[in-house]
């Protein structure tokens, strides 16, 4: 049975919109200037391991323009891998070995879990990321915290009617203070 592991960037006061070069946001970018060679190999090897990934649409179109167009290790994973989008939008999944969910998250998901062995990465994919977490549907929580506060945007996660008890399985640190933490659901 396959894991849902939700991997993200995310500052210091919880956003986690604009962490690359996206338009329309205005801190845009926050990542880049903090991300040493040691968060690199932590995200080549975290890429690396999973067997699919897993984002929602506005997620997906950004990868599937960046990165086909790429090269290395990290691309070459990133391209090669199954890549499932939740799209009620989307109408063609072109970015290499995609395709595209539809319907109910929740049970599409749980059968994407059930069908696949090995991690399902989601990274970024906020809508995506707060049903996952609302449905009980997320086994990891992997939140690299970069040592800024932007003051506002999108925020990684949503309301709940109830809190969510998580329990911190790993921590590391890296160079300029960033930061990765491992949380699993504490009823998992």
């Amino acid at each position: 049975m396959g894991r849902i592991v939700v991997t993200e960037f995310v500052s210091l006061d919880g956003v986690m919109e604009g962490p690359g070069s996206e338009n329309g946001y205005a801190h845009a970018g926050w990542v880049g200037p903090r991300m040493g060679p040691d968060c690199l190999q932590y995200k080549l090897t975290e890429v690396l391991e999973a067997g699919a990934l897993l984002v929602g649409r506005v997620t997906y179109e950004t990868f599937a323009e960046a990165w086909p167009k790429r090269t290395g290790e990290f691309a070459d994973q990133m391209n090669g891998m199954p890549k499932h989008v939740v799209s009620t939008k989307l109408r063609d999944a072109v970015w290499n070995n995609s395709s595209i969910i539809r319907g109910d998250v929740a049970s599409e998901v749980g059968k994407l879990k059930k069908a696949r062995g090995g991690s399902i990465l989601v990274a970024g994919s906020r809508t995506l990321v707060h049903s996952l977490l609302k449905h009980g549907l997320v086994d990891e929580l992997r939140l690299m915290t970069f040592p800024v506060m932007l003051g506002s945007g999108r925020r990684v996660f949503p309301e709940l009617a109830e809190p969510l008890a998580l329990q911190l399985t790993d921590r590391r640190a890296f160079s300029g203070g960033v930061v990765v933490h491992h949380y699993t659901p504490a009823h998992k």
